[in-house]
């Protein structure tokens, strides 16, 4: 396995925290969204990661290695849609309602949070290895 390859599992965690930012970001920005049906209003999304493992390292018989994340896809949320009567409103059905998306901005918040400090972590990572490494090149001098 190559000395840099930690710097390419680091990246590809920074890659994938900053796609999950964006969907949060996207979900926060729609949280006060409104339909005339419950089928098209904005629904939360969110990120589903899988690990990706070093075929070489599997071929050279060290067994499946991890060697990053992807975003695998995105999901929209299950929880249910907020329905309100307000039949003055432009969007309302013909029963009067319209609805609200099922978007938490608390709890979008705190995910926001969470992945801000997984890509600080991997920002120390890189930072580490890289002081690791300048110090191993110094000892020989």
């Amino acid at each position: 396995m190559s000395d840099f390859k930690i710097f390419d599992i680091a990246g590809s965690g920074m890659s994938a925290q900053n796609q999950r930012m964006n969907l949060i970001a996207s979900n926060i920005a729609n949280a006060d969204a409104i339909s005339s049906s419950e089928g098209g209003v904005y629904k939360s999304r969110h990120a589903v990661f899988k690990t990706v493992f070093d075929q070489a390292g599997s071929q050279l018989g060290r067994g499946s290695v991890a060697a990053g994340v992807n975003m695998a896809g995105v999901v929209e949320s299950k929880a249910p849609v907020f329905p309100e009567y307000a039949p003055h409103h432009p969007l309302a059905n013909d029963d009067g309602y319209i609805f609200r998306s099922n978007v938490n901005a608390v709890e979008e918040m705190a995910n926001m949070i969470s992945a801000s400090r997984s890509f600080q972590n991997n920002v120390e990572v890189i930072k580490s290895s890289q002081r690791m490494m300048m110090s191993l090149i110094n000892l020989g001098k």
